[in-house]
């Protein structure tokens, strides 16, 4: 015997492809054993017993049966048998959480993750009873679920845009590149971005202005007259009035675009000890959170739709749900709950 006492090394994840079940052949053919060509192949002898096993067919020649291995048959079976790997379904074991997202998506109006992200974080199923986000999407596309994917507000393809940053042409006030990094980063409570969504573009149409706090993702929402400097200036001083010493606390700096509307928003300085600071023209990924969170306005109020139909409750319910979404990012926490969290800190500290 010419064999080695060692045994070949184990290929893990490492299934046999065309051209091996080639060589399995010709060697086969050539009356070699099935150890003898593992040790060819550098392969275990059971795999080639297995895949011998598996492609050979009996055939009928000079009326005898006879078995010969066809490697386009190892190949076949290996293939079929390949659809049939993997995990299988978990809806029966997982039927109460599948009906509670369901629920929870038809009559909240939240996403799938965040469901899923705040169901995990208070406990409400065994983890053994649940699926993860991508099975619950995998769960749709297979039309398993009564959830449909037209049903899904942001299941959309999204064409990606260079970055580019133009000069900028108009000088309201700081620069976005002073702003310093514990800005830049999130790590400091209390920096804000805001802006102005619009519905229809008439005269005398209503607006709303928006600011969101960068650490928590809360929102305020504040339904104004117009998109004029007057109606924003307006509403950031009503702010100030109401919330009195925690506005520096709460807002210790403010991004906005270079929009006409806040030209005047840089005076606050005089009147708070907050900073504004200014991001380039067309660079609207500067304020990549509001922008964001805009998004989610939209599924209320879609462009073209009048802003004066939307009474100021109207308004607030809007803001309620934006800031009770579990979010991700949050660990599942809601923006109202990472908001109370920092403001207690500033309270009691």
């Amino acid at each position: 015997m010419d064999y080695l006492n060692d045994t070949p090394k184990s290929l893990k994840n490492k299934h046999l492809n065309a051209f091996e079940r080639g060589q399995i052949k010709l060697l086969h053919s050539e009356g070699l054993s099935p150890y003898a060509i593992g040790k060819r192949l550098g392969r275990a002898y059971n795999t080639i017993r297995n895949e011998l096993k598996r492609g050979t067919v009996s055939q009928i020649k000079a009326n005898k049966t006879v078995d010969i291995y066809f490697p386009d048959v190892g190949q076949r079976v290996y293939e079929e048998n390949r659809k049939n790997c993997g995990p299988k379904f978990k809806l029966l074991k997982c039927e109460e959480f599948i009906e509670y997202v369901i629920d929870e998506f038809y009559e909240e109006d939240h996403s799938l993750d965040s469901i899923r992200g705040a169901a995990k974080r208070h406990n409400k199923f065994p983890d053994s009873e649940m699926v993860c986000t991508k099975t619950l999407y995998n769960y749709i596309d297979a039309g398993l679920l009564e959830i449909k994917n037209i049903d899904l507000p942001l299941k959309l393809k999204r064409s990606s845009k260079s970055n580019r940053v133009k000069q900028n042409k108009k000088k309201l006030g700081t620069s976005i590149d002073e702003r310093p990094e514990s800005v830049n980063d999130r790590n400091e409570f209390g920096h804000c971005e805001i802006d102005t969504v619009i519905g229809k573009k008439t005269k005398d149409e209503a607006a709303l202005l928006t600011m969101i706090e960068r650490t928590t993702r809360s929102q305020i929402i504040r339904k104004i007259a117009d998109k004029t400097s007057y109606s924003d200036q307006e509403t950031m001083t009503k702010l100030i009035k109401e919330t009195g010493e925690l506005f520096s606390k709460v807002f210790k700096s403010i991004t906005s675009d270079n929009g006409s509307e806040f030209s005047e928003l840089a005076n606050i300085e005089e009147m708070a000890d907050t900073k504004v600071y200014y991001t380039h023209p067309y660079s609207s990924w500067e304020r990549g959170t509001n922008e964001r969170h805009n998004g989610l306005i939209r599924r209320f109020i879609p462009k073209g739709r009048s802003i004066n139909d939307f009474s100021i409750e109207a308004i607030a319910r809007i803001q309620n749900w934006c800031n009770n979404l579990p979010r991700k990012i949050l660990g599942y926490l809601t923006p109202n709950e990472a908001f109370e969290d920092q403001l207690r800190q500033i309270i009691y500290n």
